[in-house]
């Protein structure tokens, strides 16, 4: 692509994103005083509907989405999914349900886009706070009490090359405590489509998402062998999609069988 083409594409882009986030703001402020739910439902699907307003003005991205929708949008789930960019976040907000986002603490702060993950009931998390860890399980168990689905990083940032790394426990265990089973999202191309430490998007890439089956949580297996379970089963779509063996899409450097011991073993915090 032309490098000026694509950079005066890239500023039109990121001046639709602005006037969306000034637009959304006070609409959000003004559903969120008529949403009696509990936990926000309603207030938190116009929030995913800003991220699916800012993939439909972007046309680098083009997103396929497979796998079989839950039938009912207010059955809970934990939702986790492998995380490549900051293009996931928009392009899984396509959903067709409600999820409350576990995200960063810093992220809330930021004007507008923090303002409104807050008024959307997302839940926030510092990772060198263990209470912080305590509090944001307690909060998402509120929320699938709630009936409402939460959604998890389990990798907790952002893929270096485009490989799935190790899990964390916290998913598995919100699962497992809560009783509701965990649904899997296997997500591959948007590595490049925002790139690290650059302003200008990355050239048109086709993003595909696929709903994996849910997993029971009710069985006698631990949240470690849930955890190994969940990545294999990403690692093996996104080889699929790519053609080529899963060890080569694990980051811990081999492919993984389901409820392996070792990794779990490694994996654990």
């Amino acid at each position: 692509m032309n490098p000026i083409f694509r950079t005066v594409l890239s500023l039109w882009i990121w001046t639709a994103v602005i006037i969306l986030l000034v637009v959304w703001y006070p609409l959000l402020v003004i559903i969120r005083l008529t949403d009696r739910d509990p936990v926000r439902y309603r207030t938190g699907r116009w929030f995913r509907r800003l991220g699916m307003a800012m993939v439909k003005v972007n046309p680098f991205w083009r997103v396929e989405f497979s796998g079989e929708y839950p039938a009912n949008p207010r059955l809970p789930y934990v939702v986790v999914s492998n995380h490549q960019s900051l293009a996931d976040i928009p392009i899984i907000s396509h959903l067709p349900w409600e999820m409350k986002w576990v995200a960063k603490r810093v992220l809330f702060d930021l004007p507008l886009v923090g303002w409104m993950m807050r008024l959307a009931g997302d839940l926030p998390l510092d990772r060198s706070d263990r209470q912080s860890g305590a509090r944001m399980i307690i909060a998402a168990k509120r929320c699938l009490e709630g009936r409402c689905s939460v959604m998890i990083f389990p990798e907790g940032t952002r893929s270096l090359d485009g490989r799935v790394s190790r899990f964390t426990d916290g998913a598995f265990q919100l699962a497992k405590r809560a009783g509701v089973p965990i649904l899997p999202l296997a997500v591959d191309g948007s590595l490049n489509c925002l790139p690290k430490h650059s302003w200008m998007y990355g050239k048109p890439e086709t993003i595909r998402v696929k709903i994996l089956p849910p997993i029971l949580t009710s069985d006698a297996r631990t949240p470690s062998e849930l955890r190994d379970v969940v990545r294999s089963q990403i690692i093996a779509q996104i080889a699929e999609w790519r053609g080529c063996a899963s060890a080569e899409v694990d980051a811990m450097g081999r492919a993984e069988t389901p409820g392996s011991s070792g990794e779990g073993k490694r994996n654990e915090e």
